[in-house]
């Protein structure tokens, strides 16, 4: 398929299974991340769901991919007021739902645990809701986790050992992945994994691997971005994976996981791609996208589907 075609088509066998298990809505989200308007959403409120960084700008694994740009957006933790605190002043100014993220150790964990008591009382005190993003996790994490009462659990599944060694630097195998899904499905946490595409300097590689971990396990939603190069890490200039090789991995996760909410998250990168990939996710029967391009709500319209939208990550608002 060429990459940069749009197919119309009013019918397609992925939309039809989206339909047999959720009905015809499809949502559209628009987290507070960024500025962020088409002609059908405005949001109104871009305090709603907001990020925070445990560790600030600073992570140990200097990701190829992300060489820590990914940390920069987010609110770093103020060590002097604490989690609780600046959850309190953020909820005063709207904020209604947090990621609580930061960078990684040496062995793949973002390094919560110490925190664990102050998302216990943000989540009993405040109750806003929390989605904790954790990298690979041990028994005590997952526990914490459980007795905090988190609302969801993000986190990264790779499925080939070559890209956690040479893009992530991380002395883990895909069984170490695989581990951490079997903890959180142990201790029946919400669990909301993400597959990045092209992951490997633009190439598909593991990502089957990693669809077939997950599907082991129950999974609230299965998060899929793709990868985006940024300036200033070793992969800027890398071409992401063709649209149609990112169609078919969509259309395949549909099948494979076909009573699993499947998102298009917020990872990807712009212009006439990213209204091709939007477009594919539409055909292709997944159950959300976040700051979807413009023309994609018109467009899966035409498939009879019905937009609901959200002022926060699809991690965050697909319940």
């Amino acid at each position: 398929m060429d990459s940069t075609t749009v197919k119309n088509r009013a019918h397609t066998d992925e939309v039809d299974l989206l339909k047999k298990h959720f009905g015809s809505t499809i949502r559209f989200f628009a987290p507070g991340l960024k500025h962020y308007e088409i002609p059908e959403f405005t949001p109104v409120n871009p305090n709603a769901f907001l990020p925070i960084s445990l560790t600030g700008a600073g992570c140990a694994l200097d990701c190829d991919h992300c060489d820590k740009k990914i940390l920069e957006p987010m609110i770093p933790l103020d060590q002097k007021r604490g989690l609780y605190e600046m959850a309190k002043t953020l909820q005063s100014r709207g904020t209604e739902a947090l990621l609580i993220s930061g960078g990684s150790m040496k062995n793949g964990q973002v390094p919560f645990l110490k925190h664990i008591e102050e998302i216990k009382r943000i989540k009993g005190e405040l109750g806003m809701k929390i989605i904790m993003h954790t990298g690979l996790v041990s028994e005590d994490m997952v526990r914490g986790l459980k007795e905090a009462g988190v609302d969801g659990v993000a986190l990264d599944i790779i499925g080939d050992n070559a890209t956690i060694k040479e893009v992530y630097h991380l002395d883990k195998t895909v069984e170490d992945f695989d581990q951490s899904l079997y903890l959180l499905d142990k201790y029946e946490l919400s669990t909301r994994p993400h597959i990045i595409l092209g992951l490997h300097y633009g190439q598909m590689r593991g990502e089957d691997v990693a669809l077939e971990m997950i599907s082991k396990y129950k999974t609230h939603a299965l998060i899929l971005v793709i990868l985006t190069p940024l300036q200033g890490t070793k992969m800027w200039g890398v071409e992401p994976p063709p649209v149609g090789e990112v169609e078919t991995f969509f259309s395949y996760a549909r099948h494979k996981m076909p009573t699993t909410k499947i998102l298009l998250g917020c990872a990807r990168p712009g212009g006439a791609y990213k209204k091709a990939v939007d477009f594919a996710a539409i055909r292709s029967g997944l159950n959300g996208i976040a700051y979807p391009a413009t023309g994609v709500v018109e467009y899966a319209s035409e498939f009879g589907l019905q937009p609901t939208f959200f002022e926060n990550a699809c991690s965050c608002g697909v319940e």
